[in-house]
């Protein structure tokens, strides 16, 4: 199992619309499959740009209420430029700092459900603890 990657992330909506509106049109996702399946249920998937791993909208699964996902990372290359776009839509306030740990500098956001979400410039590995 050396090529491999994590390819779907199943994320806990209430409402796809909403939710994809909010994705593509706040975060920038691109939508890569929106069809009906089963009895009037719906695969939306979506894809962060130059993404790898997607997000499928689910609200099929009882143990996975909306809002449940919390600490997911969407890693960017400017988190300046990144919150600045946030705070443009809306999704982040006007007066909320960038955090910053060894891990990188970093925002959290919900999405309407609230679904907890870290958007975070990465330091460079190794992290420094001290």
């Amino acid at each position: 199992m050396h090529d491999h990657h994590i390819g779907v992330i199943s994320l806990p909506v209430s409402d796809p619309d909403r939710s994809k509106a909010f994705y593509t049109e706040k975060l920038d996702f691109e939508v890569v499959m929106d069809n009906e399946f089963g009895s009037g249920l719906r695969w939306v998937t979506l894809r962060p740009p130059s993404g790898q791993t997607a997000v499928t909208l689910v609200t099929w699964f009882d143990s996975m209420p909306p809002g449940s996902l919390r600490g997911t990372v969407l890693s960017v290359p400017d988190i300046e430029a990144a919150a600045d776009q946030l705070r443009d839509n809306g999704v982040l306030e006007p007066d909320e700092p960038i955090e910053s740990a060894p891990w990188g500098r970093f925002v959290t956001v919900e999405d309407p459900d609230g679904n907890g979400w870290v958007v975070q410039q990465d330091s460079p590995l190794p992290f420094d603890f001290d």
